[in-house]
């Protein structure tokens, strides 16, 4: 059974880090794409950033770009979000999220493209 575990979140003031973590389990991540999405309260789920475990590349929100890197380490089945910069607008629960990949990883980062969901984990960033 393919599992995805997500740590990290919290809660940090504006201009503060964090680093999100998602752990997989029941299988290897060969050939897939690994995304961070997140949704805040009224709002839509929305793709935050996307890698794909066999070739590193990935894709960002236009939001994010520049304050956040996604990276994986393929040993330990593991995906990690470091996010600088915080703002209160980062303020959502992040979920983890996986699937095969068919397209590019810019194509697969979409909520409706994933086919593997975490629970979440809530990042608050506030004063």
């Amino acid at each position: 059974q393919l599992q995805l575990v997500e740590s990290g979140g919290g809660l940090v003031q504006p201009g503060g880090s964090l680093r999100l973590s998602c752990a997989a389990s029941g299988f290897t991540l060969d050939y897939y794409v690994i995304g961070w999405f997140r949704q805040a309260p009224g709002k839509e789920r929305e793709g935050v950033s996307c890698i794909s475990t066999s070739d590193g590349s990935t894709n960002y929100a236009d939001s994010v770009k520049g304050r956040f890197t996604i990276s994986r380490d393929n040993a330990k089945n593991t995906v990690y979000l470091q996010m600088n910069s915080l703002k209160p607008e980062d303020t959502a629960v992040y979920y983890c999220a996986a699937a095969r990949r068919i397209f590019t990883v810019q194509a697969m980062c979409h909520y409706y493209r994933m086919t593997y969901w975490g629970k979440g984990t809530l990042v608050t960033v506030s004063s």
